[in-house]
């Protein structure tokens, strides 16, 4: 029998609380290869579709190298990895689920996990608090200073928005 088996309920319960709280707490270890040239960004995400059927989408991320080869791992709020997507030229793939899925691009991949496309390409910019013109998407970056930034999608509809709280 556990230790915890021998105590009273009310302390087992106790007991996992903490170690959930403790879990959820704790910041998921880098999954990227290392590459210390490569621009890396880490925090938390989440988007909102304002569809009729309106969608959310949270999860903690670091995301690594460029809008032509790069790598976004998604988490969950305990750490365990939830998707890992990667991309070069002419390829992107989707690691979730213990399967690898193919798609012809970083967009089509993109709205697979988010349920919309996401102009990843310009995430690297704007999280580095440059300007990137996306038609139908405008980008708040006057707190990128402080690890935030808030980008909308007006066209096409459905209307979207993207909040990132981060750190470089």
């Amino acid at each position: 029998m556990s230790p915890l088996g021998a105590r009273p309920a009310g302390l087992r319960i106790a007991a996992l609380a903490l170690a959930l709280l403790l879990a959820g707490c704790a910041r998921p270890a880098r999954t990227l290869a290392e590459d210390p040239a490569a621009p890396f960004w880490s925090g938390r995400l989440a988007l909102q579709v304002k569809s009729d059927q309106p969608q959310s989408f949270s999860a903690s991320f670091e995301l690594k190298g460029s809008p032509q080869r790069g790598e976004l791992a998604l988490f969950s709020p305990l750490g365990s990895t939830v998707a890992r997507l990667v991309w070069e030229p002419g390829r992107a793939l989707l690691f979730a689920d213990g399967k690898e899925r193919s798609f012809d691009s970083i967009e089509a991949l993109s709205a697979e996990v988010t349920g919309t496309p996401l102009p990843l390409n310009a995430l690297f910019d704007w999280l580095a608090g440059r300007a990137a013109d996306v038609p139908g998407w405008e980008a708040d970056l006057s707190r990128v200073a402080d690890g935030r930034l808030v980008a909308r999608r007006t066209t096409p509809p459905p209307p979207a928005e993207l909040r990132n709280a981060f750190e470089k």
